[in-house]
């Protein structure tokens, strides 16, 4: 079987974290540690909700996903951010919103689908980038906490220019995927982009879980 070239350098990319976690343990720099363990983990949400969910993630998200966390992970741990000021943290910052997005992107369609929810595209559109900007918010909102609490190293923000900058650039990203959302919008279904980016999930028993429950417990008077 042939493996695509993006899942060889989403396994590489996933080395390099378990490199940054096993030499920072050495060097006893815990919080880089602790934080590409997390990393790690979160680079392995995928497979875990494909097995969990019959999702079929494609390779080029599970990338996105990946890099985006290593970008950040490097970015902190070779003090790339600095050396490489202001370019890298904005290269960063497009990258996780275009990844971000493209996720808000699959869970409305995932939530169109399998609710009674029938969002049109204006909506879907707005709903991506809004929640892609939320994000972006959150994000920064975690940076000021963790220089505020927990400084450790070089410092996460760099003034108000440097914040409103890094939601500029989650901005871009949420454009990018708001127009190819609106673009594919137009000439797919929702149903056949949905399996696009998910495939056919088993969500059916937590669509409606009244339902389930109560067919459920028929099923088992019946059986009494």
């Amino acid at each position: 079987m042939k493996i695509k070239p993006g899942k060889i350098i989403t396994l590489i990319l996933q080395v390099l974290i378990v490199l940054i976690i096993v030499a920072s343990f050495y060097t006893g720099d815990y919080f880089f540690a602790i934080g590409g363990v997390f990393a790690f983990f979160l680079t392995i949400v995928p497979y875990i909700v494909e097995k969990e969910f019959c999702l079929v993630i494609p390779w080029w998200l599970t990338f996105l996903i990946v890099l985006s966390l290593y970008i950040h992970l490097a970015g902190e741990y070779y003090s790339w951010y600095i050396l490489f000021y202001p370019y890298y943290d904005k290269f960063a910052h497009t990258i996780s919103g275009i990844t971000v997005g493209l996720l808000g992107f699959t869970a409305v369609l995932l939530i169109d689908r399998y609710t009674e929810n029938n969002f049109n595209r204006p909506l879907i559109i707005f709903m991506i980038f809004m929640l892609t900007m939320a994000f972006g918010a959150l994000w920064e909102i975690i940076e000021f906490t963790m220089d505020t609490f927990f400084l450790y190293g070089d410092p996460m923000q760099h003034g108000n220019t440097d914040t409103m900058l890094g939601m500029t650039f989650v901005m871009f990203g949420a454009i990018i995927v708001a127009a190819l959302g609106n673009f594919y919008l137009r000439k797919m279904s929702k149903l056949d982009l949905s399996q696009l980016l998910a495939g056919n999930p088993d969500l059916e028993r937590y669509a409606h879980p009244a339902e389930e429950n109560a067919k459920n417990d028929a099923e088992e008077h019946r059986d009494q």
